[in-house]
Order: structure tokens, then sequence, then C-alpha cells
């Protein structure tokens, strides 16, 4: 009896012991040797829970290009995850919402590289204004979230 005592409490025990968390999505991402803002990006990803694999290429244009993202919507860094290509200095939420929402897009680009965003965090806290653009088939965009 007391054997089948000890054994409840144990079971009991370990029940109320959360599980680890599961490693979040992958994601795939290729930059220059020389980007240091991108190293900033893959840390904030990380920290938002993704498993980034880096690639290191000497010109990441090939990448965005060859997914359909025009010159104009480019950044200093590409990801692949889940289907679709993320370009720039994207919030880790937006990623996020893209994979529970799966609209029918090629992915997410945040042109340029603005301050403030992910990677791109100022000493003097300063921040500017930017979009998160949605890329839809066709070369066309549309507004996917704002941030201040």
């Amino acid at each position: 009896m007391l054997h089948r005592r000890a054994l409840l409490a144990f079971c009991a025990a370990a029940a109320a012991v959360p599980a680890a968390a599961a490693p979040g999505p992958a994601i795939t991402v290729y930059k220059t040797a020389s980007c240091g803002c991108c190293k900033g990006w893959i840390a904030a990803m990380s920290r938002a829970g993704f498993q980034p694999k880096v690639i290191t290429v000497d010109d990441v244009s090939p990448y965005w290009r060859r997914r359909g993202v025009a010159d104009e919507l480019s950044s200093c860094h590409v990801s692949e995850i889940g289907g679709y290509v993320a370009v720039g200095h994207i919030p880790p939420a937006d990623i996020s919402r893209l994979l529970r929402e799966k609209p029918k897009a090629l992915g997410l680009t945040v042109p340029g590289m603005p301050f403030g965003s992910p990677g791109m965090e100022r000493p003097d806290g300063r921040r500017e204004a930017y979009e998160t653009l949605l890329l839809l088939p066709g070369g066309k965009t549309r507004v996917f979230a704002r941030h201040a």
C-alpha cells in the first residue's frame, strides 16, 4: 500500500510540472557575412521562439528575386518559413500571424531598414513608423501591419 501511495504522489508531482515548450518554427535566413543588423534580427527571432538556420551568402538579392520580390521591396536579409518569403526586419509577431492566418501570398516584407524595427534598434531609442507589407502574387502588396 505504501508503494502505491508513493507512486501516486510521484505521478501527481510529475503532472504538476509544466511540459517544456515545443521548439518554434524553423526559419532559414540568408544574409551576408558583414551584416550586423541581420544578427540583431536573428536574435529577436530566436527570443520569440523561432529556430533560425543561418546561411551566409555573398549576395542576398537572388534569393528575394527568385521568390518574386521586387528590388524596391527588398532589405538586407531574406528568410524562408512555412512556404513563405520574409524580407527584412519583420517583427516576429507579424511572422507568427502570417503562419497562423495562412493568406494566399508570397510572404512579408519590411522594405529598407527602418530605425526601431527588430535588429535596427538605436541606443537613443529613436524609432520611425514603418509598415509590414503582405506580398501578393503578381507583384502587388497591401499593408499587413503598422508599427509606430
